[in-house]
């Protein structure tokens, strides 16, 4: 079992450029702003040989008043609580504030090891800068620079130390540790407000990342590990995706950024739309970039129970109409508040991590070739038809079909759509996009010019 380690403190000291640090990655979204980071996202740190589990968290604020505010609080909290010691992190070039102090006392009220990391003083002189921190009454202060990686060997010595003097609990349960485990990588994602974290605490069965009823309460994606009839997942939840012309932060540039990274690198995502507002164009453009991505996909459509029985009607013409392009995708009406449709949302993304993985013989794709072409063979173009001859699978995720012939150049694109359609039916490769792949021979007797 792993010790976890939480990194704790005020906004803007450089928690997640600390937990990037310590994890050797970019997960956590950096940025000059206080306030970028809203959940709890973990990560495994394995240094200098120390081993266990990180959290990066929030900023804690002084004054809580807002709801959106409490939630954050409240993944604060849960963060202290399952960790085995404690990196409290302060601002060594602003120094000791009311804030510091504020969460000190709450540090001391947890019967947990607290380190602070003093940081940002990089080309300072330590014993200078840390002395006014003893005021906060931890015994174990360490300078650093999380940005430039000062110090971090010495935190992490401490950090053993600690583990040493205590045995660690590690109150992670096995999906939040995620480790030696095949996992789906499942990225939900949409245009704001439209329920992705609902949806994500659903599955979860708590309320693990942070929701309001306002655009824009995720700013970052959150990785978390959870199981699912016995399938292990890695749930992504992402930020919202809004128009070009509505983006004028440049904080909201790097999460868009950072989304289409995620479309890119998941098994399978959930498109989720919102039923009561209708399909925007928005909700379009993201579902073509998810198809151009290649990925599989499920089409989930929320809010299910606040649409009225005509309403729903109209609803289902438009989606059959305007998403034409995604007929391989199934589509599931759910409510992600009230929990109904989320196990055959699930059942759809199970099947559609299967289909994209599809392994093909290739003598079946060969009799499907011929069944194809003899149904309705290529048509002419400038008096030659093309002579399909055969075909083989040329890589999965998504799943790529190659065929080989003569004269395919002149076959149309509405034939190559009626072969990936032919393919789809017989292989029965739902819920993920087909590649079709031409590759004309070349006559061994026909020399070159």
């Amino acid at each position: 079992m792993l010790p976890v380690v939480p990194i704790i403190g005020r906004p803007n000291v450089g928690k997640s450029t600390l937990f990037n640090r310590l994890t050797k990655s970019r997960d956590a979204l950096v940025y000059d702003k206080p306030g970028v980071t809203r959940d709890r996202k973990y990560g495994r740190c394995t240094l200098n040989g120390v081993d266990f589990f990180a959290i990066d968290t929030a900023g804690i604020l002084g004054q809580i008043s807002s709801d959106l505010e409490k939630k954050i609080d409240l993944q604060i909290h849960q963060a202290m609580f399952q960790g085995d010691c404690v990196i409290f992190l302060v601002d060594g070039r602003a120094g000791l504030c009311s804030s510091d102090i504020e969460i000190a006392r709450e540090l001391r009220k947890i019967d947990k090891l607290v380190l602070v990391g003093v940081n940002k003083l990089e080309g300072m002189t330590d014993a200078v800068h840390l002395a006014e921190f003893h005021e906060l009454g931890f015994e174990r202060l360490v300078a650093i620079s999380s940005s430039h990686g000062d110090g971090i060997g010495e935190l992490l010595r401490e950090i053993k130390k600690g583990f040493h003097q205590k045995l660690p609990t590690n109150n992670l349960n096995q999906d939040e540790q995620g480790e030696g485990v095949d996992r789906i990588s499942l990225a939900v994602v949409g245009r704001p407000n439209v329920g992705k974290s609902t949806t994500v605490n659903k599955l979860l069965g708590e309320e693990r990342v942070v929701t309001c009823d306002m655009p824009g309460t995720t700013r970052d994606t959150v990785r978390i590990p959870f199981s699912w009839n016995s399938r292990s997942y890695t749930l992504v939840d992402t930020a919202g995706i809004r128009k070009k012309t509505k983006i004028s932060d440049l904080l909201e540039r790097f999460v868009v950024i950072k989304t289409l990274e995620i479309i890119k690198q998941s098994n399978v995502v959930i498109l989720v739309l919102d039923g009561s507002q209708g399909i925007t164009d928005q909700d379009l453009h993201i579902a073509s970039l998810v198809q151009s991505s290649g990925c599989a996909l499920v089409v989930g459509v929320n809010k299910w129970d606040k649409i009225n029985v005509n309403d729903k009607f109209l609803f289902k013409m438009s989606i059959n109409r305007k998403l034409r392009f995604l007929h391989w995708a199934r589509i599931h009406f759910f409510s992600a508040i009230k929990g109904f449709g989320i196990k055959e949302l699930m059942v759809s993304v199970r099947n559609a991590y299967s289909a994209a993985l599809t392994e093909i013989s290739t003598s079946m794709l060969n009799s499907t070739l011929r069944q194809l072409t003899s149904r309705h063979p290529p048509p002419f173009k400038s008096g030659f038809r093309p002579k399909l001859r055969y075909a083989h699978q040329g890589g999965r995720n998504p799943p790529v079909i190659v065929i080989h012939g003569s004269g395919l150049k002149h076959l149309n694109k509405d034939y190559v759509k009626y072969l990936e359609n032919g393919f789809r039916q017989e292989c029965r490769m739902f819920g993920t996009p087909l590649r079709i792949t031409l590759r004309n021979s070349t006559n061994p007797y026909l020399k070159p010019k």
